[in-house]
């Protein structure tokens, strides 16, 4: 699992490399750039592309971040309006869960407004009521509020209203992204416990090779690998 790539295609090129290794890549947000030079629209396209070649390798799962929004909604939000119609070539993205090799996983879309936060609510209680698999898993980008996966070296750059719904639900895995430097600085890290949840972050590096996190359900271990470190934590349920 990789987040913020924020279109260094270099980092998808290794992701295309790299995927036919696993059952599935997991991208937490931030696909675009804001602030590249390179219009909006041909980031899309050529975006859109690399994760269609992704899915004939492996098993794909994107949520949008606060980069991705395309299309304003009418209570001042965005939206990734392009993820969301990649759900049609098999995709998994926005406001989807489906169950996958023993879990259930819920793919979170990014919130700004009031609408679109209570309705990622929605999605998650509705989850929470209809579980079939033994383990469940959130895709969301902003990584929970006190929580070493969201200290950015100074402040807590995490999302209190994430870490509100993990009290409420419990899910097994929060894999997020966001806060870029949480897993290299003091203070900060790539895995942490709330209550039974694992929180992951793989953060965000420069260079050709993303930072990542790698999980195995049947060892129970969790590898994060970056330019700075190689580490592991074993995972109980």
């Amino acid at each position: 699992m990789v987040s913020d790539l924020h279109y260094q295609l270099r980092q998808y090129d290794w992701l295309l490399h790299a995927a036919p290794r696993y059952d599935a890549v997991m991208i937490a947000g931030d696909l675009l750039d804001l602030g590249s030079l390179v219009d909006p629209d041909v980031q899309i396209l050529v975006v859109s592309q690399y994760l269609e070649a992704l899915k004939a390798a492996t098993c794909v799962v994107v949520c949008s971040g606060n980069h991705d929004g395309d299309e304003r909604t009418d209570d001042g939000g965005f939206s990734a309006a392009w993820l969301t119609e990649l759900r049609s070539t098999g995709l998994h993205v926005d406001g989807e869960s489906f169950d996958f090799t023993g879990m259930r996983v819920s793919v979170c879309p990014w919130w700004e407004g009031t609408r679109q936060r209570d309705a990622l609510r929605e999605q998650l209680r509705l989850e929470s009521m209809n579980l079939g698999a033994p383990l469940w898993l959130w895709l969301h980008h902003a990584a929970p509020s006190d929580s070493p996966v969201s200290w950015t070296g100074k402040t807590d750059g995490g999302d209190p209203f994430l870490l509100s719904m993990i009290d409420e639900f419990s899910p097994n895995i929060v894999i997020s992204g966001h806060i870029h430097n949480a897993p290299m600085v003091a203070g900060g890290s790539w895995h942490a416990r709330r209550g039974r949840t694992w929180l992951f972050n793989p953060g965000s590096q420069v260079g050709p090779v993303p930072s990542s996190i790698r999980i195995d359900l049947t060892a129970s271990t969790a590898d994060y690998v970056s330019y700075d470190e190689v580490a592991q934590v074993r995972l109980e349920f």
